[in-house]
């Protein structure tokens, strides 16, 4: 079977793999899109130090069940539109002893410490298997990406009465935003691409700061009433946008952090005291975010199809990789065909 494999830096190339058999407790998934996301293309960039190397990506799917080994559940039918909660859990360390399998102490996600999706076929535990029926098989490949943004919002303890910043408006972004909107926060969405933020609003937002064009701290005023978001998202990873979220947020404010920052950052951290802050991690997704995602999706209002930046077939995937890496902004989603 075909699959793609991250060889080197800057170098991915199609593979060939034999075919997986389900043991006990498996099903083998038959894998229709696969999407691309920002550790991929760390790893393609040769700057993702968690990355196996050699690795085949991919941990955003969407499949159909194909075979079920001995001991799965009945509930999974053949032909069954699924997607996969991508992470391991080891059931031991604190993460875990306290009910947050997500943020596990010694996780692996597929694609980065373990060999991921990007392939025709895979094996899984069923326990990781979940049903998206009801949904189109593309749309299915944006679940994953979206329920990281969902989990950071359920971090924050978001509700009706909050005004939420979400800093950086790509897929996880987009995921935060919707679930702040849907828990009916007054949103602001901030990035440096109008195209994305005329998105945000259609998604949400009813605010919009390009940090590119505009004075943020001024903006932020006009649009709080100089009170600053009780919420602020962080959804890029740099220096630039953890200091605006310290700057910012309200005083008593929370903030929380998706992005990796490529190296150390330089807080004011009188305002950590001054202004009582809860300053959240918030790490991958868990199953009630990924269900939550599913709920969303199946109402129709998503616009997906301007979510998908390109479908690609595996032989395409290198050029589409390298496109990216060219000009990263531009991108939401590519999804890669088997």
């Amino acid at each position: 079977m075909k699959a793609l494999q991250i060889s080197d830096t800057f170098k991915m190339e199609v593979i060939d793999l034999p075919m997986p058999e389900p043991q006990a407790g498996e099903v083998l998934l038959r894998l229709q899109y696969v999407g691309f996301c920002g550790s991929d293309l760390n790893t393609y960039r040769g700057r993702n130090a968690l990355a196996l190397s050699p690795v085949i990506p991919g941990h955003e799917i969407s499949a159909t069940v194909e075979r079920v080994g001995e001991a799965v559940p009945a509930s999974f039918q053949l032909g069954q539109t699924v997607t996969v909660d991508p992470y391991t859990a080891c059931g031991q360390c604190p993460s875990c002893r306290r009910r947050r399998p997500n943020a596990c102490q010694h996780n692996e996600t597929l694609g980065v410490q373990r060999h991921g999706a990007m392939r025709e076929y895979i094996c899984v535990p069923w326990q990781k298997v979940i049903p998206a029926d009801g949904l189109p098989l593309r749309d299915v490949a944006l679940i994953e990406p979206m329920s990281v943004g969902f989990h950071a919002v359920d971090r924050a303890g978001v509700t009706d009465s909050d005004t939420v910043l979400v800093i950086g408006c790509g897929m996880i972004g987009v995921g935060a935003i919707v679930r702040a909107s849907l828990r009916g926060a007054t949103v602001i969405a901030m990035d440096l691409d109008d195209d994305k933020l005329s998105l945000a609003r259609q998604l949400g937002a009813s605010g919009t700061v390009n940090s590119g064009k505009e004075d943020v701290h001024e903006a932020l005023s006009r649009l709080t009433d100089g009170c600053g978001p009780d919420v602020v998202v962080e959804a890029v990873g740099s220096t630039v946008t953890y200091q605006t979220a310290i700057n910012e947020v309200a005083f008593t404010g929370r903030v929380v952090c998706i992005g990796y920052a490529p190296g150390d950052v330089s807080l004011t951290t009188k305002y950590f005291v001054q202004k009582e802050l809860d300053i959240r991690g918030s790490r991958n997704a868990l199953p009630g975010d990924f269900r939550a995602v599913i709920r969303y999706l199946r109402r129709g209002q998503c616009p997906t199809d301007s979510l998908v930046s390109g479908i690609v077939r595996p032989e395409e995937a290198a050029q589409a990789m390298q496109q990216w890496h060219e000009a990263p902004g531009r991108v939401f989603r590519i999804l890669v065909s088997f």
